[in-house]
């Protein structure tokens, strides 16, 4: 009976190996070639065929989304902490766009597939990109809120622009320097120029009082 057990196991810690295997040997190889590299190289490269591959990941977007998931514990531990109330909401909304920038320049090419997701359902990426979107706006209603964000932004563009931020840290025509000017450029974008209103209403109401 122990002899069954054993063999009913034995094929899934074999697919539990080959999966780890496969990602272990993706994140190097996206990391030198960027997310359009080879699958089939992948799969070779990991000592596996191809449909072995396949089987676990049975596309591109599946098996990036798999990558990004061992990436998640740092970016939940980041919006935790913009969460607290450490920073003010200005802040906190820019720091989070930040970590998705960093988030998706883990890898070469990353924010294509990403902003793609965004247009389907039928994306692996597309639920990860909405949980995003909906962090986000947490984010940004919280600035709109104390007024330091513009009512009119959309934590939808906001998400795209850092998508943007991060793929031109590796575009042909950028420096050191042109991703923390775009980032800058969206920040100036979003926030507001005015002080919040209740100061405004705060200074009517001094005004009111006077004799």
């Amino acid at each position: 009976m122990h002899r069954t057990t054993d063999r009913a196991r034995a094929p899934r810690a074999d697919a539990q190996r080959n999966r780890d295997r496969i990602l272990d040997t993706a994140e190097q190889y996206f990391s030198e070639h960027g997310v359009t590299g080879s699958l089939d190289a992948i799969a070779k490269r990991a000592g596996i065929g191809a449909g072995t591959l396949y089987r676990h990941f049975p596309n591109r977007e599946t098996l990036i989304a798999a990558l990004l998931t061992a990436r998640d514990d740092a970016l939940v531990a980041r919006r935790d902490h913009l969460r607290s109330g450490s920073v003010s909401a200005a802040d906190a909304l820019d720091g989070w766009l930040d970590a998705i920038a960093a988030w998706a320049g883990a890898f070469d090419g990353l924010p294509e597939p990403l902003r793609a997701a965004t247009t389907t359902g039928s994306s692996p990426l597309s639920v990860t990109c909405q949980g995003f979107i909906t962090t986000t706006e947490e984010f940004l209603h919280a600035a709109q809120d104390d007024g330091s964000a513009r009512r009119d932004v959309r934590a939808r563009d906001l998400f795209l622009a850092a998508l943007a931020t991060s793929w031109v840290g590796g575009a042909a025509l950028a420096d050191d320097a042109s991703a923390a000017a775009l980032a800058d450029l969206t920040r100036n974008g979003w926030a507001t120029t005015t002080p919040p209103e209740r100061h405004d209403t705060d200074h009517h109401d001094e005004v009111q009082e006077r004799p």
